[in-house]
């Protein structure tokens, strides 16, 4: 079978391709349990180099015409990973971005340990390590010259893929020294100097992405372009009501059907987030397959959610809000007492929906299971969680699961679950044929895991100098599990403003449920900031103070605040208070403007960025709102990676933040999601974008972070807050286009 997709470059296959090179340099770096990079190196020539003798994480090639080759061993779902990872060892090399390769790595967990993309994790966890990679070749390259000038490697340096001889005008490149650098000891990686950043030449500019040529040119990079010889195409029909089985279902009619190969039923598990029951057509093309699924009729047995719904859901929440909650997730001081003492007090619920991902590429993977082996061809945010439950299912070694990780159109955390890898891997062992499964944008809507729904019972309470005394919320969120809440549902004990009030209680309560759930673009912070933020936006105002300046004292004059609990963070009150007094200053905060027009402001502090954000608005007297402008200040550390990349994943979360809240919603009813594709689901639109988007960073002398979700919480409160500055509206419910925003 040809391997359709360049990730499908195994291990052994690359160290080929490095012999045929001749002469040249390959380093793998391996990162241990306790995050140290070792290595191992050595001269590529008429063989492979050897096998076994180490487990590398990341390859970097120099091939003798100087050509350098880096795997990027992470999915790109479009956060631009397999562009700015491979930068920071192109840096510490000093080599000639343009002279730089970019493959994907191959998928193997023995090898590369998790290779997956989520919660903003890729860059803090691989940074020093790719930067101590690119510093490790650097400096055998060095040395190996200084041996060939019979000098010191302090007397010579490194510069544009060549080293130089201080002095003395002699120059060899990268690619005439890599064979005699291969043949040196492996420095430490942790002894050797890394660069001053002020000597950055790539890192921190504008690099475009390493695919974008194959994108514009329409090249066949994500997993619904996958072709293997032989291959049918499948879809796979589940109950409408989430975790229904099959009791029967017209096989023998679709069979008939043209174009139509097999047809049959899998009995999946319980798991909503895995295999679930089923029915199954192959047909010769898409078209076949998806027109017979029309033909197909289904008998349910759709189980003990049936009567579900979200109407009842709310009902059962306000019942809840008037109890104690189930669980105390932090009690500090009084809050009782200190509601009861109060100048004033404040009472709201805000409310948000269960939301899907609406990825664009629907879900979709490729699969032929054979002779004991499975490979799939899949556009996912998580191949080693794939592989090891793939391998689970078809009770197969995992070293028998074969993951072509492919572009990503789309995951915002959904493609982090793996239950279309598992019906392709089901389907194609059960008929004996490759097939592609292709997802329906109706049954990506419909069987997503989803946003989880939520209710925040609020009561805050000021003093009579305008401070914040006392803080409840009692969070009434979904499950699968009784008292446990689901993925990206759950509040922390340590969540903004705890930790700042001396009198706080929060409590939780988990509504049982049977929908599936999954981590969300900013799981949990995506509606937290929403709630705190807004909340903290109605107290100001019973204080009668300015917005900025009421969260500024709230932050005190802590620098860092510590942590409760094994998961939890310190907060870093500094970095807060710096992003939040430069947005103010750059967006001009506090400006008189007329009626219908107005600011709001908002941070949040997720995914390890701190990131605060002012929103200017306009809303006509007949309710129809502009978002006129946003400014964003942002704290992710001493380093912006790649600038286009980093703007890219901003101004992405901005649109994305403003979309979600002021559109989206998913209505449960008789145990099942009613929307079904996009005209029942809208997504926002070009005109209805902020019409100017700023950013600005703060840096500062922290370890770099990622981009990807920080930037998402705070737009909606920060949106919201303008709204009421603007109209009087208070917004409490999402999306915010329920609430008539019409003034006189």
């Amino acid at each position: 079978m040809s391997a359709p997709y360049e990730a499908s470059m195994d291990r052994r296959s690359f160290l080929r391709l490095s012999a045929l090179g001749g002469g040249g340099l390959v380093l793998g770096f391996y990162l241990g349990s306790s995050g140290t990079a070792t290595g191992a190196s050595g001269v590529v020539g008429a063989a492979s180099a050897p096998d076994g003798d180490f487990a590398p994480n990341a390859y970097l090639r120099i091939a003798p015409d100087g050509t350098v080759t880096i795997l990027s061993a992470r999915p790109e779902i479009g956060q631009g990973i397999k562009t700015s990872l491979p930068m920071v060892v192109a840096e510490e090399l000093e080599v000639d971005w343009k002279a730089v390769q970019v493959v994907s790595a191959p998928i193997d967990g023995s090898l590369y340990g998790w290779q997956g993309a989520g919660g903003s994790t890729s860059t803090p966890n691989s940074y020093m390590d790719m930067r101590r990679a690119g510093a490790v070749a650097r400096t055998m390259l060095v040395a190996a010259a200084a041996q060939k000038w019979n000098v010191q490697p302090s007397d010579c340096h490194a510069s544009g893929g060549a080293v130089l001889r201080r002095g003395g005008g002699e120059t060899l490149t990268y690619g005439e020294l890599a064979a005699a650098a291969g043949a040196l000891p492996v420095p430490d990686p942790k002894s050797v100097p890394l660069k001053d950043p002020a000597d950055f030449k790539i890192l921190g500019t504008r690099v475009g992405g390493v695919d974008n040529p194959k994108l514009l040119t329409g090249k066949p990079l994500f997993g619904i372009d996958q072709k293997v010889p032989g291959m049918f195409i499948a879809v796979y029909e589940k109950c409408p009501v989430f975790g229904g089985t099959v009791d029967d279902a017209n096989l023998d009619h679709v069979k008939t059907l043209r174009g139509v190969h097999d047809a049959f039923v899998l009995d999946g598990s319980d798991n909503l987030n895995g295999l679930m029951p089923g029915v199954a057509i192959l047909a010769d093309s898409t078209w076949s397959a998806f027109t017979a699924r029309k033909q197909l009729e289904v008998d349910w047995n759709e189980g003990p959610h049936a009567n579900d719904s979200w109407r009842k859901f709310t009902a059962r929440a306000k019942e809840i809000s008037t109890r104690p909650g189930e669980a105390v997730l932090r009690s500090d001081g009084d809050a009782v007492a200190g509601l009861a003492g109060a100048a004033k007090v404040v009472e709201a619920a805000y409310v948000h929906p269960f939301i899907s991902h609406t990825n664009l590429e629907p879900q979709n993977c490729t699969a032929f299971v054979r002779d004991g082996i499975a490979e799939l061809w899949a556009p996912t945010q998580n191949a080693t969680s794939g592989q090891e439950q793939v391998a689970t299912l078809l009770g197969l070694p995992i070293e028998k699961v074969i993951i072509h990780n492919t572009r990503v159109g789309g995951g915002f955390g959904r493609r982090l679950s793996v239950d279309y890898m598992l019906e392709a891997a089901a389907i194609s062992r059960k008929a004996g044929v490759p097939v592609k499964l292709v997802w329906s944008r109706e049954d990506d809507m419909r069987h997503d895991h989803y946003r989880p729904g939520g209710l925040h019972f609020l009561k805050g309470g000021v003093d009579a100098k305008g401070k914040v005394c006392a803080w409840h919320n009692h969070f009434v969120t979904f499950g699968n599990q009784a008292g446990k809440a689901g993925s990206g549902g759950g509040l922390g004990g340590d969540e903004f403003p705890a930790r700042f009030l001396d009198n706080f209680l929060g409590e939780q309560t988990v509504i049982e449920c049977g929908i599936p759930m999954g981590p969300w673009r900013a799981p949990g912070s995506n509606t937290f900031a929403w709630v705190i933020q807004g909340f903290l936006d109605e107290l100001a105002v019973a204080a009668g103070r300015d917005p900025v300046e009421f969260r500024m004292d709230l932050l005190g004059t802590r620098d860092l605040v510590p942590g409760r609990g094994s998961k939890s963070q310190p907060y870093n009150a500094a970095r807060m208070r710096g992003v939040l007094r430069d947005v103010a200053d750059k967006s001009g905060w506090g400006k008189t403007l007329p009626r219908g027009r107005g600011q709001g402001v908002a941070f949040h502090f997720s995914h390890q960025g701190y990131i605060a954000m002012v929103a200017e608005v306009t809303v006509t007297q007949a309710g129809e709102l502009t978002v006129d402008r946003v400014v964003t200040s942002v704290d992710v550390g001493s380093q912006i990676v790649n600038l286009s990349g980093a703007e890219n994943q901003i101004q992405g979360s901005i649109v994305d933040g403003l979309g979600t809240a002021r559109y989206q919603e998913l209505n449960i009813k008789m145990g099942r999601t009613v929307q079904g594709n996009f005209d029942e689901y809208p997504m926002i639109r070009m005109p209805d974008s902020p019409k100017a988007v700023e950013i600005h960073y703060v840096k500062t002398d922290y370890p770099p972070t990622g981009l990807g979700e920080p930037c998402l919480p705070p737009l909606a409160p920060a949106v919201c807050n303008a709204i009421f500055a603007a109209t009087g509206k208070r917004i409490r419910e999402m999306p915010f286009s329920r609430t008539n925003l019409s003034w006189s």
